[in-house]
């Protein structure tokens, strides 16, 4: 989960590595440092702390270097300290090297190269990519340039694990090799200069064309020239990518937090999802999907298959994939499902969801469905990333650059997606035309729905204002609300560290209602109007107990409650789309009342691209 950048040009390389590194602190900000190569060799400045920490050493200022790499960490192997920081270097100073991922076998490496009389500093699991390439260079019989590829292949082809990699050498002041395998790496390509990155909104400034690097490929870089090589060195052939977001997506575009800004997208980043895949008076449009009625009505289950906040967005769509096509769908977290040997063959259709499209363990069990037969979609909003190149199909979500950390418009825009392909499914099943129908118009009404949510922020915030001091809390909703209150619960654990619980509503007597006393803030969610009387029954309880009680309804409530968000109404299998935006405002503004720091919680990554 960590981010690293890389230039080659004619530029001073320091500016640009801080930069991309401040652009991409959302992936790992335990440490942070950058290698320039200087006339002198390779130069290595590194600290304990975030990117500003970084900036404050007065050695940084002394690199002029035109080439460098950097690297902004999340700890896995060895605590957060300036010697475990990256960048690497082997004992000759040779070689610098930034990685993102985990080998897996360094300890046996560690072992290997201590019985060659290597000696190692850190506790990382990185530490030994440097001194095995150095180990491979110096028994190489390549001369030249291909001595430093042959070293950093045969160097890979030991490791286990998962990896993207960038390597520096003082033998070659000109050059740059990186590489990647089951970890994010793009390349930048500009006039003269390449800029490398975890990902493409770190260096969007920059250049909007990318070359998109597979799974053990390899690219040997100078100021003009990129040639790519598989793992037997190979020459391959790499086709350039025009990326359309405006680099404006990622900045903050003067709201205080990527968070906030974010949640205030959601009207847009719905309008550009749903772009011309709902014609009026016309079937949608999915052009990336070649699935025809003969083959959906072979399906006989499918699964949707996510992490975290995109397994809630998941949840949602289950409702709407069975309410309109009529297959049973199961909906699983693909670090369980890719454990358990699940029952999939080619009549099961597996669904896919990361807003990165990294997500290690997402991609792990797609690999795994496909080897089973099934076939496989994929939704994600960054395009070329690693789960649309291994899917059969890839539907993007088109919500932008998503900065903050906690998850907020991508979540939205992957209901809709999924409400979308259900829509899509149903009409060439031939079934249930008129609810997909009234959905879809529904659909279409999302973002002017969506701008009247938005304008209860200030009185969310009041209300935020009154409990953030809580030390629990208590999410519970029916049927999809209950989908909403887990999403609501994770945001609020996210972001203000405050521990909460989601619950089915009438799950509270079966044992958490004990938990339940005077002052203790109960979040319910209520939009099904054919179980309010339910809903209220179980809201009153924890009323009777003194809990507070902040509600979000699109129904009429002739009750007292402390706080009551009024939603528009919605066909009830999109109302998480509307319900979910006072949940996100109201975690935003508690953790703003706490003093944190919004947009990169502690012990957290953008990109989870580790197991």
């Amino acid at each position: 989960m960590c981010g690293i950048v890389g230039y080659i040009g004619e530029k001073q390389a320091k500016p640009i590595l801080i930069n991309g590194l401040l652009r991409l602190e959302y992936r790992g900000y335990d440490s942070a440092g950058i290698a320039t190569i200087e006339n002198s060799g390779i130069k290595n400045i590194k600290n304990k702390g975030r990117v500003n920490e970084l900036e404050k050493i007065d050695d940084i200022n002394s690199l002029t270097g035109t080439i460098g790499i950097g690297h902004t960490r999340w700890a896995t192997h060895g605590k957060p300290s300036s010697i475990n920081s990256h960048p690497h270097m082997d004992n000759s100073n040779k070689f610098a090297v930034v990685h993102n991922g985990i080998i897996e076998n360094y300890a046996n490496l560690r072992e290997f190269l201590k019985s060659r009389k290597y000696t190692f500093l850190s506790e990382t699991d990185t530490e030994v990519i440097p001194n095995l390439i150095h180990f491979n260079y110096e028994n190489s019989k390549e001369k030249g340039k291909k001595r430093l590829l042959a070293a950093v292949i045969d160097s890979c082809k030991m490791l286990k694990g998962s990896y993207a990699i960038e390597v520096l050498c003082s033998d070659f002041p000109d050059n740059m090799i990186v590489v990647r395998k089951d970890s994010p790496l793009v390349i930048g390509k500009g006039n003269n200069e390449s800029y490398i990155s975890s990902d493409i909104p770190a260096i969007l400034s920059f250049t909007k064309d990318f070359y998109l690097l597979n799974d053990n490929e390899f690219a040997f870089i100078s100021r003009n020239n990129i040639d790519f090589y598989d793992v037997n060195s190979n020459p391959i052939n790499k086709e350039i990518k025009n990326i359309t977001w405006d680099a404006g997506a990622a900045e903050k575009d003067g709201y205080p937090d990527f968070m906030l800004k974010e949640i205030n997208e959601q009207p847009k980043s719905i309008r550009e999802t749903i772009g011309s895949r709902l014609p009026e008076n016309s079937s949608s449009v999915i052009p990336e999907l070649d699935i025809d009625k003969k083959f959906l009505q072979t399906i006989n289950k499918i699964f949707i298959i996510a992490c975290g906040t995109a397994m809630h967005a998941g949840l949602a769509g289950k409702n709407i994939l069975e309410s309109l096509c009529e297959i049973p769908t199961e909906v699983e977290a693909a670090s369980e499902f890719r454990y358990r040997n699940p029952i999939i063959n080619k009549n099961t259709l597996c669904i896919f969801i990361s807003q990165s499209g990294e997500t290690a363990d997402t991609i792990a069990a797609l690999k795994l469905a496909k080897l089973k037969g099934s076939k496989t979609i994929a939704i994600s909003n960054v395009v070329g990333s690693s789960i649309s190149r291994e899917a059969d199909y890839t539907i993007y979500t088109h919500a932008g650059p998503e900065i903050a950390v906690a998850s907020t418009k991508a979540y939205t825009a992957q209901i809709v997606l999924l409400a979308i392909l259900a829509i899509n499914f149903a009409e060439k099943l031939e079934i249930n035309k008129e609810k997909h129908e009234e959905l879809k118009k529904d659909i279409l009404l999302l973002p002017s729905s969506l701008e009247e949510v938005l304008k209860n922020t200030e009185k969310i915030k009041s209300f935020a204002q009154s409990i953030y001091k809580e030390k629990d809390v208590f999410f519970i909703g029916r049927g999809i609300d209950y989908t909403v209150a887990m999403e609501g619960s994770l945001k609020l654990k996210e972001i203000s560290y405050i521990h909460s619980e989601a619950y089915p509503s009438g799950e509270l007597k079966h044992g958490p209602i004990a938990l339940i006393e005077n002052g203790v803030t109960v979040i319910s969610v209520l939009t099904n109007r054919l179980l309010v009387e339910k809903s209220i029954s179980n809201i009153q309880e924890v009323v009777t107990r003194g809990a507070k009680t902040f509600i979000v309804t699109n129904q009429e409530l002739n009750h007292d409650f402390d706080e009551v968000i009024e939603i528009p109404k919605t066909n009830i299998l999109i109302s998480p789309i509307l319900s979910v935006v006072p949940l996100q405002i109201l975690a935003y503004y508690i953790s703003k009342e706490k003093g944190l720091d919004v947009d990169k919680p502690r012990n957290l990554a953008k990109s989870v691209t580790v197991e």
